[in-house]
C-alpha cells in the first residue's frame, strides 16, 4: 500500500510555513494529494454566565475563533504559493470549541494514509497542538508523522530509518503503517533495547520482525541495545544519531494517556524531545 492522502492540521497563522512545507515536501514525494484542516479554535470553557449574558459570550468567541480560522486559511493558502506546481492539495477552513476538536480531527484523520504534524510541544504550542496528535491517532486511528521544527522544510522519503521496537501491539501497527516507508528506504534498523530475559523473543529479539521486513523487500537488521540512559527515547535518539537516521518507527502510548501526561513515558519523551521525525501509531 502507498500513502495517496496525506492530512495536516493547522491551529494558528504563525505555524502555517512549516506545516505546510514539511507535509508538502513528504507529499510530493508519495505522489500523494495533500488535505489541509485550517482551524480556528474557541479555547473558552465558561464556568458560569449571567443570566442572559451566556449568548453573548459565546457569539463573541465563536465570532473571534472564525476570525482565527480565516485567518489561519489566508496564512495556508499563502504558504501553499511558495510550493511546487505539483503537488496537488485542498484547503478546508473550519471552527470548533476546544472540547469538540477531537471529533473533527478524528473525522478527517480517519480517511487518510498518514497524518503530518508538527511537534506539538515547545515555545508558543498550546495544549490543542497535542489534543490533535491524540486524536488522529486514537480517534481516527492513523498513523501520524512528527516533524521536528528544524526538518520540516528539508523532509522526503528516509533513506535510514530506526524502528523502536519491544513487541508490542502499538509498535507492530506502527511497523505495518510504515511498510512503504521502509521498502523504500536504504538502510532500516530494529532497535531492540534491553530485551526481556524471559520473553516470547529472548533467543533472537528483533528476528521475526526482520525476517517479515525482509520478505518485504526491506533492507533490514537488528541492533540489541543496553538501557545504558535513564529514559527509553535518550537511548533511541542516541542510536540514531548514531546511525544518522532520518525517521524513528514507534508505537505510540503504551501506557495510557493519563499515565504518560502525569509519569511521563517513551511517546511523550519523544515528541518532546523529538530530534528527527518521528512515524507513531497506536
Amino acid at each position: 500500500m502507498a500513502y495517496k492522502t496525506l492530512t495536516t492540521v493547522v491551529t494558528a497563522p504563525e505555524d502555517a510555513e512549516a506545516a505546510i512545507a514539511g507535509a508538502a515536501r513528504l507529499a510530493l514525494a508519495c505522489d500523494a494529494h495533500l488535505d489541509i484542516l485550517a482551524l480556528g479554535i474557541d479555547r473558552t470553557q465558561m464556568g458560569y454566565a449571567y443570566i442572559g449574558g451566556g449568548a453573548v459570550l459565546m457569539q463573541v468567541a465563536m465570532d473571534r475563533a472564525e476570525a482565527d480560522a480565516r485567518a489561519t486559511e489566508a496564512a495556508v493558502r499563502a504558504a501553499l504559493q511558495g510550493q511546487p506546481v505539483g503537488l496537488r492539495w485542498s484547503v478546508e477552513g473550519a471552527i470548533t470549541q476546544i472540547g469538540a476538536l477531537g471529533e473533527l480531527v478524528a473525522l478527517r484523520a480517519r480517511f487518510s494514509d498518514l497524518v503530518v504534524l508538527p511537534r506539538p510541544y515547545g515555545k508558543g504550542k498550546g495544549s490543542e497542538s497535542e489534543a490533535v496528535i491524540e486524536a488522529a491517532l486514537f480517534e481516527g486511528q492513523a498513523p501520524v508523522m512528527v516533524l521536528p521544527d528544524q526538518s520540516a522544510p528539508g523532509f522526503g522519503l528516509p533513506q535510514r530509518v530506526v524502528i523502536g521496537w519491544n513487541q508490542s501491539a502499538e509498535a507492530m501497527t506502527a511497523v505495518r503503517r510504515a511498510l512503504p516507508m521502509l521498502t523504500a528506504a536504504q538502510q532500516v534498523n530494529i532497535a531492540v533495547i534491553d530485551p526481556p530475559q524471559h520473553g516470547p523473543e529472548r533467543s533472537d529479539p528483533g528476528g521475526a520482525l526482520c525476517q517479515m521486513l525482509v520478505r518485504h523487500g526491506v533492507r533490514a537488521e537488528v541492533s540489541v541495545l543496553a538501557r545504558t540512559m535513564p529514559r527509553i527515547s535518550d537511548v533511541l535518539n542516541r542510536h540514531a544519531r548514531d546511525l544518522n537516521a532520518d525517521l524513528l518507527v514507534m508505537g505510540a502510548y503504551g501506557h495510557s494517556r493519563f499515565r504518560e501526561a502525569i509519569l511521563g513515558g517513551a511517546t511523550r519523551n519523544m515528541l518532546e524531545q523529538a530530534e528527527l521525525p518521528v512515524l507513531m501509531a497506536h
